[in-house]
């Protein structure tokens, strides 16, 4: 009838394909593997290996040699604040915090006096004044210098070029800083007193930062002009090995969507690498925060406090250079050492700070040479 089904049955012959059988491969015995191998560079490593004995020993006398090198610096380094700290504690009982920015008053001139070594009245106040004036002046010249000479050797510069003037960036971080403090003294103080201080006193005077006040061309300008000098390669190059970590896709992306260079190196490069940017140039901060020799030598030694950039001052760490051989008391001594403990946190938090920032962007990416 019409839409029934019919039930076929259609009976298939089975179809089987024989397949020949695979014999598996012998094993070639240890002798002729060995015979084999006889003429091969390997027998003579693996009869090295086999004859020397069990290294064991060996293996474990070299761990823990790695291990007590690494432990080492976590020593060295507890080591060095314990013993600042146990040598400034006539300091820290008589004054306190008080003596990072408490001044004393002179009972004749009535005026504000910080540093009375025979008297015992000591303030860290104009050392901490001076040493953040000088390194934030250092990093007001060196930042831009630094961040367009990375620029130029990372994206601009000609590949015969590239090689030759990383070096002499790399060189000026290798010169000692006593070399800079005596170039500093003979030609850059001249420089300031004969032709840069008298234009800013003309031209900026009214500001109050330039005042005539101090003939001699030390003071903290020229500390923060040296100092930008010396920290100059470090940002430079920090600033170049973030760049260098930008993927080329990056770049090759936002010039296929019509940037210009200009545009391209400003929203694909330095947006990118501006964390590791910040980072280099903290690391920077704190080199010239612990900058001693050369900043000694041209920026006066004077404990005081003054608003022009042409006066003399002082640093944490030239006022300890200066006078730890020559401490006239145990207080004296001690209030020297409170401010090597001051100098010493601080240093260890700007550059940790420094490398977390870096890290943040070079993770996972490998060293690259240019």
């Amino acid at each position: 009838m019409p839409g029934s089904l019919v039930l076929v049955t259609v009976h298939v012959p089975d179809i089987r394909i024989s397949r020949p059988q695979v014999q598996p491969e012998r094993p070639i015995p240890d002798a002729q593997k060995l015979a084999g191998e006889s003429t091969s560079d390997v027998s003579a490593v693996r009869k090295f290996l086999l004859s020397r004995g069990n290294s064991s020993i060996a293996d474990a006398v070299f761990h823990w040699l790695m291990v007590l090198c690494g432990l080492s610096i976590f020593a060295i380094v507890a080591l060095i604040a314990f013993e600042l700290v146990l040598r400034s504690q006539l300091s820290w009982q008589k004054f306190g915090l008080s003596f990072f920015y408490q001044a004393f008053t002179d009972r004749e001139t009535h005026l504000p006096m910080f540093w009375d070594p025979v008297n015992e009245h000591f303030s860290a106040l104009p050392f901490v004044y001076g040493t953040l004036v000088s390194s934030f002046l250092a990093l007001l010249i060196s930042v831009p210098l630094a961040i367009g000479l990375a620029i130029f050797l990372t994206e601009m510069c000609p590949l015969a070029l590239r090689g030759p003037l990383a070096f002499l960036t790399e060189l000026l971080a290798a010169i000692p800083s006593v070399i800079y403090g005596l170039w500093a003294v003979f030609v850059l103080v001249p420089l300031l007193r004969a032709h840069i201080n008298p234009f800013l006193i003309h031209g900026f005077g009214w500001t109050g930062l330039f005042n005539d006040e101090n003939p001699t061309g030390l003071g903290f300008l020229a500390a923060g002009v040296i100092l930008a000098i010396m920290i100059l390669p470090i940002i430079s190059s920090l600033t170049r090995e973030v760049m260098t970590a930008v993927p080329h896709s990056q770049r090759e992306a936002v010039l296929a969507l019509g940037a210009t260079r200009w545009e391209m190196i400003r929203m694909g490069v330095l947006r990118n690498a501006r964390i590791g940017i910040v980072g280099g140039i903290i690391l920077g901060l704190g080199r010239a925060l612990g900058e001693t020799m050369a900043v000694a030598m041209v920026i006066g030694n004077t404990p005081e406090i003054h608003r022009s950039l042409l006066s003399n001052g002082s640093t944490m760490s030239a006022v300890i250079a200066n006078e730890y051989a020559e401490a006239v008391s145990d207080m004296h001594f001690s209030a020297l050492t409170e401010i090597g403990l001051a100098l010493f946190i601080i240093t260890i938090i700007v550059n940790a700070l420094a490398q977390l920032l870096i890290w943040m962007v070079t993770r996972g990416t490998p060293s690259q040479v240019h």
